[in-house]
């Protein structure tokens, strides 16, 4: 879940379980961080959702009126401060316009969550904790719960460069060990994280599982390198979506002989039993709609009619 492809949404109303009709549904922004021309976080206040959040979940957010719904991993959660947090791609006509509309004391239109089944974070003596690109947000808080509950946790992230890295202290604060691959070899090791994954199985012969978020062709590939020693492997998905209850169908993934809804039986499912194939091929059913939005929008904000 997240925004690492583009923008899968579907104009929709809205029903927030979280709030009252005499209530104002937005939420405000109370952080915000650009990690990269394209990657952002911002922080909300919602301390109904924060004392409900787990690692896994995911909201869906409306960022203006008459808008798109769209799904977003849940990166973080400070129940203290009664915040989520959120990483942002701006890759398609919604995540852009939130990376030029949404500052620190402006609001969200709506979210609603938490949505989905938590991960299950069991009793796993040592686990590798995968993060590709965007997908290191998400892995973060399972990376954190395994810890808190006892793991020995190798952390995985990987980036294209050293200057898309973020997080690094976080990461480090819970993992065991932890390796940066990078694609240019400008931080860390020189390779993908599949190539992180190796080491640490070269390393460790005891690892109980290993979660992979990132791309669906990354998830793929840790499967794939995962499965000849039989570890188990939880990936997170990341399919159109509507309404996120379960009800639209457009989530539908296709696990083992089941076909399964990534909003109400996932985002998490087992990584050696998804139809990764037909999961990115129904990925860019709606592809020509979203840049044509795109574009639309671009030149609406050229001619100025966009502030």
């Amino acid at each position: 879940m997240g925004a690492n492809s583009s923008d899968r949404a579907v104009l929709s109303d809205t029903i927030d379980p979280m709030h009252r009709d005499d209530e104002d549904p937005s939420v405000e922004i109370v952080a915000r961080e650009d990690f990269s021309d394209l990657t952002f976080l911002l922080e909300f206040r919602h301390p109904m959702m924060a004392k409900a959040a787990k690692p896994g979940q995911f909201v869906i957010v409306i960022p203006l009126e008459h808008g798109e719904r769209i799904p977003l991993t849940i990166a973080d959660f400070d129940r203290d401060k009664g915040t989520i947090t959120l990483v942002v791609q701006a890759v398609g006509k919604t995540t852009k316009e939130m990376q030029q509309t949404c500052r620190t004391g402006t609001t969200l239109f709506s979210v609603v969550g938490p949505m989905g089944e938590p991960s299950h974070i069991g009793d796993a003596g040592k686990v590798i904790c995968v993060g590709g690109g965007l997908g290191a947000a998400p892995v973060f808080p399972q990376a954190r719960a395994f810890k808190e509950n006892g793991a020995y946790v190798i952390g995985v992230i990987g980036f294209r460069n050293k200057d898309l890295v973020f997080w690094e202290d976080k990461f480090r604060k819970y993992c065991d060990e932890f390796i940066i691959c990078s694609d240019d070899g400008s931080v860390g090791i020189k390779g993908l994280v599949t190539d992180g994954i190796k080491a640490a199985m070269e390393k460790h012969d005891d690892i109980d599982e290993v979660i992979a978020i990132g791309p669906p062709i990354m998830m793929k590939a840790c499967a794939e390198t995962t499965r000849p020693n039989a570890i188990k492997t939880t990936v997170s998905l990341n399919p159109i979506m509507v309404d996120g209850t379960g009800m639209c169908g457009g989530c539908r993934v296709k696990v083992g002989e089941r076909m399964q809804f990534a909003c109400v039986d996932g985002p998490d499912f087992d990584g050696h039993q998804v139809d990764f194939d037909d999961l990115m091929s129904r990925l860019k059913r709606f592809s020509e709609e979203e840049k044509l939005a795109t574009e639309r929008w671009s030149e609406a904000c050229r001619a100025g009619k966009v502030s």
